[in-house]
């Protein structure tokens, strides 16, 4: 695991940069905080083409793997971040088929050998979370890519001097005309699509200019063509009857076994999450198979309803394995937001990022890698919302004319009264009405906070496209896909990217495998989402029965729950008020509905707790990365694992 720098001259003239390169890549320094190199990219006529920066965290072949890594005598030079968890079989593969030498025992040597051999197709045949950019001397060009799912972050910046990458946004920064220019560099519509699903959606980020390359997607840029990106990986759903089910139920738990094994070659401590549900508790259960003396780390609150800690020590104890809790306040949670929000880059308003920032820095105290359950729900039909077009078939099947009349009637039924929301949602195209899990402000509410709200701006113009690719499916799957290609890049694998890498923590994620993937592609929905049930991911469940503890095969998932809604009612309203009252953001948005929302929660009102933490953490962002007026207590020497300095810089 790692972070990532890269420039590439348009001109020639990339031995200009290094310095600045150089600097920038520090910002990066809790990525990788065990080495650090810098070197010149040169063609054959001496011509500074570019320059790679990387900050490594050692996870396999310690002692070797210093990157950048250049192959076929210097032809090659690659930086990569993530892990590839069928490196070795490729590396055979390669040997055997063509001979390719090997000077190190690591994974990152197995995608630029296989760059030569089979060029962009190796993208196809990497099993692994990855972000990595390849400069080939000869042809002076350079390509690039990010995993399947979007588990690696790669962000791009293209301007007269050239394209810069990293692998976080904050890196880029420098170069960017749109960073220093104040609230004019931010990205109105993004902003606008931030308050709507608590997340920046991809390919853009708040800063104009700088993009993320794709989930799933890859790139080339010479000096002649700039960039040109194209979607390498598309996840397609294919449900079809299911003859045998314990047949099915067995390929289920095999393959995510199987995978659970794969995630866990490592050359360094492996541990795991620990939260209540079925995800995490499977994933540990199997990974103890392979490794019985595993640690396990959660978090919980002194909060009733909240608090996660003794249900995943139930589980810990049934499986064996030691389970090491932490628990945090409100006070916890003020003092580090900002930092959070640092490492962010862009804005996220899940408070669950909280408490997974603090579950990471214990567990950074005792091992180098987790593993976690993240995906589980997207792949296999977890979320409770996914029931939704079960349980309004019946609406959504009546005549045009009838919905019609029926939207009427739900106008005139007053806020809150039975029977308004099902038929408001019933009569409404599934397009219109999910956007994925998070839904904080509509556009009502926009019109009145924004300060310069554009109608032309809607949560479609994000998920139109991802329903045309998926317009063949049933409505459960292609909520599901929407969620791939929104909630899960957008919040889910964020958050477990930076809060994790906020302590040099890496993070593997074993649902999110393209094999797990090919086997829940197939899951028909009555077996995902029974007709007759309230269960979600029933498949998985009962796949899963002989894996888990009894208690833990059907319970609702929590994953992480934050007591936001008490303490800004109580502890935290003084410290969000304060954050509002001092904000330079006012001309973006109008603090004082921020601060009526505020205290109408206060007073209770109304639950307004998840619109308020959106607005705090844009607020505090704002601060941050744009007036610049709070420190968020980051350095490098602050960086988490401050015992584990840089080895070395080298520029060559």
């Amino acid at each position: 695991m790692c972070g990532l720098l890269a420039f590439f001259s348009a001109r020639g003239e990339a031995d200009r940069h290094v310095g600045a390169i150089t600097d920038a890549v520090e910002c990066l320094h809790h990525r990788g905080p065990d080495d650090t190199g810098v070197d010149i990219v040169r063609g054959a006529d001496g011509t500074a083409d570019g320059v790679f920066g990387h900050k490594r965290l050692s996870i396999i072949d310690v002692a070797s793997s210093h990157e950048p890594l250049p192959y076929a005598e210097g032809r090659y030079l690659l930086t990569f971040n993530g892990e590839i968890y069928n490196y070795k079989e490729l590396r055979e593969q390669l040997a055997a088929e063509f001979g390719a030498p090997f000077a190190t025992a690591g994974d990152a040597e197995a995608i630029v050998a296989g760059y030569h051999y089979w060029g962009e197709e190796v993208v196809n045949r990497l099993r692994g979370m990855f972000a990595f950019v390849i400069w080939d001397r000869e042809q002076r060009r350079a390509f690039g890519a990010r995993d399947h799912f979007g588990i690696k972050p790669l962000h791009w910046l293209e301007t007269a001097d050239g394209v810069y990458l990293a692998s976080e946004k904050k890196a880029l920064l420098p170069f960017s005309d749109a960073a220093v220019a104040g609230d004019a560099g931010i990205d109105a519509a993004n902003l606008s699509h931030y308050l709507t699903l608590q997340y920046v959606p991809e390919p853009g980020t708040l800063h104009r200019g700088i993009q993320r390359i794709g989930s799933g997607e890859c790139f080339t840029w010479s000096p002649a063509e700039h960039m040109r990106i194209r979607r390498w990986y598309r996840p397609v759903f294919h449900p079809a009857p299911v003859d045998d089910e314990q047949k099915l139920f067995a390929e289920i738990r095999e393959t995510l076994r199987e995978s659970v094994r794969m995630h866990m070659r490592a050359d360094v401590p492996v541990g795991a999450f620990l939260s209540s549900g079925i995800d995490s508790t499977a994933v540990v259960a199997l990974a103890r198979d392979f490794h019985p003396g595993i640690l396990t780390f959660t978090v919980g609150y002194d909060v009733p309803g909240y608090s996660e800690i003794d249900v995943a020590q139930d589980s810990a104890n049934h499986l064996g394995v030691t389970l090491i809790p932490t628990k945090i306040g409100p006070q916890e949670m003020m003092d580090a937001l900002p930092k959070i929000v640092w490492h962010l880059d862009d804005p996220v308003a899940d408070p669950a990022l909280v408490p997974l920032y603090f579950v990471a820095k214990k567990a950074a105290e005792h091992v180098t890698v987790v593993l976690s359950g993240e995906g589980a729900d997207e792949f296999f039909g977890g979320y409770t919302i996914y029931r939704e077009p079960l349980s309004l078939s019946a609406v959504n099947a009546l005549p045009d004319g009838v919905q019609k009349g029926l939207r009427a009637v739900s106008r005139v039924i007053p806020e809150g009264v039975k029977g308004k929301s099902f038929l408001e949602r019933g009569t409404t195209r599934l397009e219109e009405r999910y956007y994925g899990n998070a839904r904080m402000f509509t556009e009502d509410d926009k019109r009145v906070l924004l300060r310069h709200y554009d109608q032309n701006v809607r949560y479609t113009d994000v998920t139109a496209p991802i329903y045309a690719e998926c317009a063949e499916l049933d409505p459960v799957t292609r909520m599901q896909y929407v969620d791939l290609y929104t909630w899960l890049r957008g919040d889910i694998l964020v958050k477990a990217d930076r809060m994790s890498m906020a302590h040099s923590l890496e993070v593997r994620v074993p649902f999110l495998d393209k094999e797990v993937f090919a086997v829940a592609a197939k899951i028909p929905v009555d077996l995902r989402l029974p007709p007759r049930s309230d269960a979600t991911k029933w498949a998985l469940r009962q796949a899963l029965r002989q894996v888990v503890p009894p208690a833990i095969v059907n319970r609702r998932k929590l994953g992480f729950p934050t007591p936001t809604r008490v303490w800004l009612a109580g502890d935290m309203y003084g410290w969000a008020r304060d954050i509002f009252a001092g904000s330079g953001a006012g001309d973006l948005i109008d603090l004082s509905v921020a601060q009526r929302l505020l205290d109408e929660h206060r007073r209770g009102v109304a639950d307004n707790s998840r619109k308020v933490w959106t607005l705090l953490v844009f607020c505090v962002w704002h601060a941050v990365f744009v007036e610049r007026s709070l420190d968020p207590g980051v350095s490098r020497n602050q960086s988490a694992l401050i015992t584990k300095p840089a080895v070395g810089s080298t520029v060559s």
